[in-house]
């Protein structure tokens, strides 16, 4: 059974514990990923830590095993060569089933090596109550035709569990008891895997502000900086509740009317006339501030957010690089910036910056003097 398993929980063992009833399996693997390639745009645990938790979830079952298979390889992970190195160590003669996701299945085409794959496995399908099989089997028509008795579906009631749903019930502080093994829950809570601290930040107020002043597709671009700010700061041991605030809030100001006129009514002087579209910076502190916010590195990071600046703190390259990296930025551009984060932040940083000039190159924009400044100083760093 493979998956991200961030973190696992009981709709990923209730579906192992079903598979192997159903099939008559001798023992379900479980394989947390380790740099899976189809991750690479959106926010994953250390590896490490999620073979953890798996460790402690399957331990107590005998059919069960955790697997550091994919953990342990450098590079990204691919299913093909996990597959293929349990086929190397086990029996000759051997049945392998992989286990994911239905709505994995629909992808499964893109897979590295997916035909041979495909010869080498049968796929189970899980799917919750009511799961509309029909959409699937068309998408995946020609490969179905081939490959009939090598795709099987099972439904699985606990699959309504969501690891999504419960990091964000952690990340807040909610129960997330019965979601999951009592291992597991224990060591995210010793770990503080997932728990922001938000101080006294009125999270609530500042979404309702959120949703009535910025459009639909405005708004899910700020919550998903947010989370990418927060998975950032995880990675450098940063403050996570300082970053989810100020990715948070770094657009807030961004549909607001941004004239001359509308900057003096709220007391800012800092309108540029010259680089309009990247006057929501310093708006958005001000309206950060009317929200509660008051630490002016979060202010800091929201103002610069869209110019980048020399010398910016940690937060300020926290906020810069999430900005570039979210899900609706073009996947080679964030695929770019995320490599450039697996060596340091302050190559992200000029990354994200060339990428900008790019896009202004392309929009017939002039590039803001502190993004200049900014490129410049960061790649002397370099030397």
């Amino acid at each position: 059974m493979g998956g991200t398993f961030d973190p696992i929980h009981y709709g990923h063992l209730v579906a192992a514990e079903a598979v192997r009833s159903e099939y008559g399996i001798e023992r379900v693997i479980f394989i947390p990923s380790g740099n899976p390639p189809h991750k690479v745009t959106k926010r994953v645990t250390n590896a490490e830590r999620r073979y953890l938790m798996t460790e402690l979830a399957t331990v107590n079952n005998p059919y069960f095993y955790a697997s550091r298979l994919e953990t342990d390889r450098p590079g990204s992970t691919y299913t093909i060569d996990t597959v293929s190195e349990i086929s190397r160590i086990c029996d000759a003669g051997t049945e392998l089933f992989f286990i994911t996701g239905a709505d994995a299945i629909f992808s499964i085409l893109t897979w590295k090596d997916a035909r041979l794959l495909l010869s080498m496995c049968a796929f189970i399908g899980v799917t919750r109550p009511g799961y509309n099989k029909s959409s699937l089997m068309e998408h995946i028509g020609n490969v179905n035709e081939q490959y009939e008795d090598r795709l099987k579906f099972l439904e699985v009631p606990a699959l309504a569990i969501s690891s999504t749903d419960i990091r964000r019930r952690a990340e807040f502080g909610k129960a997330i008891k019965y979601l999951l093994p009592e291992e597991v829950e224990t060591y995210i809570k010793k770990h503080d895997l997932y728990r922001l601290d938000l101080k006294d930040f009125d999270k609530d107020n500042a979404i309702k502000y959120l949703s009535e002043n910025l459009t639909e597709k405005r708004f899910l671009h700020t919550m998903n900086v947010a989370w990418e700010a927060v998975g950032i700061a995880e990675r450098l041991g940063a403050d996570k509740g300082k970053a989810y605030i100020a990715g948070l809030l770094h657009d807030c100001a961004k549909d607001v009317g941004q004239t001359p006129e509308a900057f003096k009514d709220i007391g800012v002087e800092t309108y540029d006339g010259a680089f309009p579209q990247l006057s929501h910076g310093p708006l958005g502190a001000k309206i950060a501030r009317e929200l509660g916010v008051n630490d002016e590195d979060i202010l800091n990071a929201i103002t610069y957010h869209s110019t980048g600046r020399k010398e910016m703190s940690l937060l300020e390259k926290i906020t810069f690089v999430a900005d570039a990296v979210e899900p609706g930025r073009p996947e080679d551009a964030q695929r770019e910036i995320r490599a450039a984060l697996d060596q340091d932040i302050n190559g992200a940083v000029v990354s994200a910056l060339k990428r900008k000039f790019e896009y202004c190159a392309r929009k017939g924009q002039s590039v803001h003097p502190l993004g200049r400044e900014a490129l410049s100083y960061y790649e002397s760093l370099k030397n």
